[in-house]
């Protein structure tokens, strides 16, 4: 099987947040699914083969499975673009969290979120627990914002703090924070600051869960705050936002988002680029 190494959510190589994938000729076996990204450890790898009704992808950590990965869903289109197996225009990604339209314009791949979902407001008597988890305390979250779960197809904790500098200085407590994501059955937590004429806003990902302690760009995580930010009145329909993620590891990452309302209904998509790194070939049955 081949296999490559996408930077995703940067126009460079050595940016952006790495995603596997693997280019089958048929569906795998979850086994052999699950051994080849515990054996590339990234903290996501992407699976695709075509099928009459489009590209089937499947998204496993080195710990399991999970339903969406907006990274390597980026890194997947743009490769098939390089490989000329994709042209520019629009197609259809099925995963297990839905058939998702996909837009390939040039070197950016847009694609689109699941439905947004609010889940609720964390209970008030978990937030101590939860700053406290990264060092903060309750002065460290801005009075009007909540933490609150949100899905674009993964729940996540959205976490707000106070500022920029708030931010640079979480450390997590990820046997903490494990459990919280376990009580209150999310991936992980999102933990971002309202950003400046640059961006929209500065975030930092975090899944233990998962056995990802932090990742460097989440799609699914900044569509999920694109509509949080939007019940808070904090962005608007029509425009493209923007999220910098990585920075606290190092690897910055750009990730582009847009809001539409149709009938009522908030639509998403999150889009960016991706490169190529590395290459090669897995020799598994």
């Amino acid at each position: 099987m081949k296999v490559y190494v996408m930077d995703s959510f940067s126009d460079r190589i050595f940016g952006g947040n790495q995603a596997g994938v693997v280019l089958a000729d048929k569906a795998l076996e979850p086994a052999v699914m699950q051994q080849v990204a515990a054996e590339l450890k990234h903290s996501e790898t992407a699976f695709v083969w075509q099928t009459e009704e489009g590209n089937r992808l499947r998204y496993f950590t080195p710990a399991g499975e999970v339903d969406l990965c907006g990274h390597a869903t980026v890194a997947v289109f743009a490769l098939l673009r390089r490989l000329g197996r994709i042209e520019d225009g629009t197609h259809k990604a099925l995963t297990r969290a839905g058939a998702l339209e996909i837009e390939v314009s040039g070197e950016t791949v847009w694609m689109d979120m699941a439905p947004p979902k609010t889940l609720g407001i964390l209970p008030e008597e978990s937030w101590e627990e939860l700053y406290g988890a990264y060092g903060l305390t309750l002065e460290d979250r801005p009075a009007d914002l909540p933490p609150e779960v949100v899905s674009t197809g993964l729940a996540d904790i959205m976490m707000p703090v106070r500022d920029h500098e708030t931010l640079l200085r979480a450390v997590q407590d990820e046997r903490t924070v494990t459990e919280l994501s376990r009580r209150f059955d999310v991936t992980g937590v999102h933990m971002f600051c309202l950003g400046d004429k640059t961006c929209t806003a500065w975030c930092s990902n975090f899944a233990p869960l998962y056995d990802i302690p932090e990742e460097c760009a989440t799609g699914t995580s900044n569509g999920a705050l694109t509509y949080y930010l939007y019940r808070y009145g904090l962005v608007q329909p029509d425009r493209e936002n923007v999220f910098i993620q990585g920075e606290h590891m190092r690897r910055l990452s750009e990730i582009r988002s847009r809001l539409t309302v149709e009938k009522g209904d908030a639509l998403i998509r999150v889009g960016g680029r991706a490169v190529l790194s590395l290459s090669g070939e897995i020799y598994a049955d």
